[in-house]
C-alpha cells in the first residue's frame, strides 16, 4: 500500500509521498511514486502513483514513450501535450492501454488490477491544475472547493486536511499540514513507510519547484511527530469533561 497526497493552493501546489511497496509481510520493497517531468521555462509536471506497482510503471513509462492521439493519432508523451487536461487525457489512455495489454492476464491469476494517479502542474502560460486518475482510465479535477487529492491509504490523514486545509492555505502551511497528515497515516498503517518524497510548486513559475527526499530520523519531520502528538494530547486534557458524566473519577497524572 502507499499514500500520496496532493494539495491544491492559490499559491501553488504541495505534492508528498511515501516509498514503501510490500507483495506480502516479507517482501518490502522501496520505490520512489513520486515522479516529476520538467522542462525548463516550458512545464512542471508531477505524478504520483499508488496501487499495483507492475501497472503503475508500466503507466508512467507509457507517457514518456508515447502513445497516438485518439482523434488525431499524433504521438504525444508528457513532454509534448499542450495542456494540463491534454496530460490527464494521456495517463487515463495509458491506464486503459495497460489494461487492455495486461487486463485479462491479472485476472486469471486473481491479481487485481489496481492504480490511482496524481497528476498536477503546469504548462507555460496555461492554467496550473490538479488531477486524479482512476484505474479504469477516468478522472477528477481538485478545486478550490477541494483542494486536495489523495490516493492509497488516505483514511487516516484525510481528517487533518479536512479540517484545516483551504485554498488559500500558503505553501509553508501545506508543506506543514501535508507531513502532519503523513505522519498520522505513518502511525496507523505499517503499510505506508518512509523515506518521503516531497515536491513543492509555485504557481506561475514554471522552474520554481523544489524537491526533498525526507530519510528516517530528518529532524525536521522529527520535530513535527514530536509536536503534533504533544498539541493532541494537550487539546484533549484541555477539553471540559461531559456535565452528564458520573463520578468524581481520578484525573489523568499528566493534568
Amino acid at each position: 500500500m502507499t499514500y500520496c497526497v496532493g494539495l491544491f493552493l492559490d499559491q501553488g501546489l504541495v505534492m508528498l509521498a511515501d516509498t514503501r511497496t510490500n507483495a506480502g509481510l516479507d517482501n518490502i520493497s522501496c520505490f520512489a511514486k513520486l515522479q516529476q517531468f520538467h522542462r525548463p521555462g516550458e512545464r512542471m509536471i508531477a505524478t504520483m502513483t499508488a496501487g499495483n506497482l507492475a501497472v503503475s510503471q508500466a503507466v508512467i513509462n507509457l507517457i514518456q514513450e508515447g502513445l497516438p492521439h485518439p482523434e488525431t493519432g499524433v504521438q504525444e508523451t508528457i513532454y509534448s501535450v499542450p495542456t494540463m487536461f491534454g496530460a490527464a487525457a494521456l495517463v487515463s489512455q495509458a491506464v486503459r492501454h495497460v489494461h487492455q495489454i495486461h487486463g485479462k492476464a491479472m485476472q486469471e491469476q486473481d491479481v487485481p488490477f489496481d492504480v490511482s494517479i496524481l497528476l498536477g502542474g503546469q504548462v507555460a502560460n496555461r492554467t496550473m491544475r490538479l488531477f486524479q486518475v482512476y484505474a479504469a482510465g477516468n478522472f477528477i479535477e481538485a478545486t478550490g472547493d477541494t483542494p486536495f487529492l489523495q490516493v492509497g491509504e488516505h483514511k487516516y490523514g484525510k481528517p487533518i486536511l479536512d479540517r484545516a486545509v483551504s485554498s488559500a492555505t500558503s505553501l509553508t502551511e501545506g508543506v506543514k499540514l501535508a507531513l502532519i497528515s503523513m505522519d498520522s497515516t505513518l502511525r496507523s498503517n505499517l503499510s505506508v513507510g518512509m523515506p518521503l518524497d516531497l515536491l513543492v510548486y509555485r504557481k506561475d513559475s514554471i522552474d520554481g519547484v523544489e524537491t526533498h527526499r525526507i530519510e528516517k530520523g530528518d529532524a525536521y519531520f522529527g520535530m513535527i511527530r514530536e509536536r503534533w502528538s504533544a498539541a493532541l494530547a494537550e487539546a484533549h486534557r484541555k477539553i471540559p469533561a461531559p456535565s452528564w458524566l458520573s463520578g468524581p473519577y481520578p484525573a489523568d497524572p499528566a493534568d
